[in-house]
């Protein structure tokens, strides 16, 4: 896929993350600034949707609505309720020794959330992390070890797998779990290992052909992994950090992008942005 048009669609944000489609719009974290966003992206127009306590994270939605944010510092789920009440959904201190990252919210509204071990950074070694599923009542359980710091995630359809990107695997890699009945994960595999080293996968977004689309920040592309594994596309995005499908036919590529990832650099250049390009293959359900 080559001479791809690449659209700016929103900009003068620190840190935009884990964008998710819903209901017509685009919604992400500015992490940085610690507000969840809400762009439509037709218009232009983007709202303020919410404050979060220890900066927003990863994004999902129960299945009456209601938005579920993590929240990075207090290592909590925040609910926002329809009077626009912020209360904590669920406490992952038990589980997470680091900072809460990325979230997938399946149809049920089971959250699995990841946190990033430690506070280390490469050339450093990860350290090991437990991944979280939040029950629908907010009870947390840990369903998968060992993961070197679990970033992007995301729900097959039918509900039957979960992707995770694992940023800081050698090679890094995109990991997928059979989900059982009651949301436990089984049969752990490799999707794909990146032969490239450059490639440290972040956000991903799934497609309606079950292809996978990766945010890879610190060489500057968004890759697709078919189904099987194989790797169909590599677009050049500048820093891209984390991808959403959506727009009207599902076949918009959301790319949330940014300068440095480093907190007092990003909020004092404001050079973060949500970038949109065309692919061929629509998200889930359009």
């Amino acid at each position: 896929m080559s001479d791809i048009a690449i659209e700016t669609v929103a900009s003068d944000l620190a840190f935009p993350e884990c964008p998710r489609w819903h209901e017509g719009r685009l919604w992400f974290s500015d992490i940085y600034r610690g507000v969840v966003l809400r762009l439509d992206p037709a218009t232009g127009v983007l709202d303020r949707v919410v404050e979060v306590p220890g900066r927003p994270a990863g994004l999902g939605f129960l299945p009456d609505g209601r938005l579920l944010v993590a929240s990075v510092h207090e290592r909590k789920l925040y609910r926002l309720e329809p009077d626009g009440a912020l209360v904590e959904h669920a406490s992952l201190h038990g589980i997470a020794t680091w900072h809460l990252n990325d979230m997938a919210v399946d149809a049920t509204g089971r959250a699995y959330v990841g946190n990033y071990g430690d506070d280390s950074a490469p050339p450093a070694p990860p350290f090991p992390a437990d991944l979280a599923m939040v029950e629908p009542d907010g009870s947390p359980h840990v369903v998968a070890e060992q993961m070197l710091f679990a970033n992007g995630m995301a729900v097959t359809p039918d509900g039957s797998t979960l992707i995770v990107a694992e940023t800081r695997a050698t090679p890094g890699r995109l990991s997928a779990f059979t989900i059982e009945a009651d949301g436990s994960l089984v049969d752990r595999r490799t999707l794909v290992e990146f032969d490239d080293r450059n490639v440290l996968p972040d956000g991903i977004a799934l497609d309606a052909e079950g292809g996978v689309w990766v945010a890879s920040p610190f060489d500057g592309q968004v890759l697709r992994v078919s189904a099987d594994g194989a790797i169909t596309d590599r677009i050049p995005v500048p820093h891209p950090y984390a991808v959403a499908l959506g727009g009207a036919d599902g076949r918009d590529l959301f790319v949330c992008t940014a300068d440095t990832w480093i907190p007092e650099d990003a909020v004092r250049l404001g050079s973060g942005a949500v970038r949109r390009l065309r692919v061929a293959v629509p998200g889930p359900g359009f």
